[in-house]
């Protein structure tokens, strides 16, 4: 069966429980992104950079730049969420900021140290919730719905692995 480009680890599926064992593997994997989106991307050249992941998918740079883009929106809900009892979060178009044209000018050296800093301090946040913590929630606007902090931290720790995953099934592809 020929693998789903868009989706390399497959969907995320949201587990019915999230015990606190599970938590700790998906923070290692949050600690983890910084690290394994350098080494997914060392060595690339500008043309390479500038290379879709997939057709009509956003190019490796654009990917660079998009995950600490995403991953600041998630860490100031999870401030939200810690100060204030049930926000209605702030969604953002995350298409529109991959694409604005100053992206193409940031060296993607300045998303990596922006990426290994945000994790830094947001790992250490993480492994110091409470069981209340990760049970309190915010709401998205688009959906209405609730996220606990807990399903939060599962989302983005899929998240980070989903866009590695994107650039080293295109490196491998590719022969790079």
């Amino acid at each position: 069966m020929e693998q789903d480009l868009r989706i390399p680890i497959g969907q995320f599926e949201a587990p019915a429980e999230i015990s606190t064992a599970l938590l700790k593997q998906y923070i290692s994997q949050i600690e983890a992104t910084p690290e394994n989106l350098k080494l997914a991307v060392a060595g690339l050249s500008d043309e390479q950079l500038d290379t879709a992941y997939r057709p009509g998918g956003w190019t490796v740079r654009q990917l660079v730049h998009h995950i600490p883009d995403s991953h600041l929106n998630c860490y100031v809900r999870f401030h939200w969420t810690l100060t204030e009892d049930q926000p209605q979060i702030k969604a953002y178009d995350e298409k529109g900021w991959a694409e604005l044209p100053y992206q193409q000018k940031v060296p993607i050296q300045t998303s990596l140290d922006l990426l290994t800093s945000l994790h830094a301090r947001w790992v250490i946040l993480l492994k110091q919730l409470t069981e209340a913590d990760l049970d309190r929630s915010f709401i998205h606007p688009d959906d209405g719905k609730h996220y606990p902090l807990r399903l939060a931290v599962a989302l983005y720790a899929w998240h980070g692995n989903h866009h590695v995953a994107h650039i080293t099934a295109l490196r491998k592809r590719m022969g790079w």
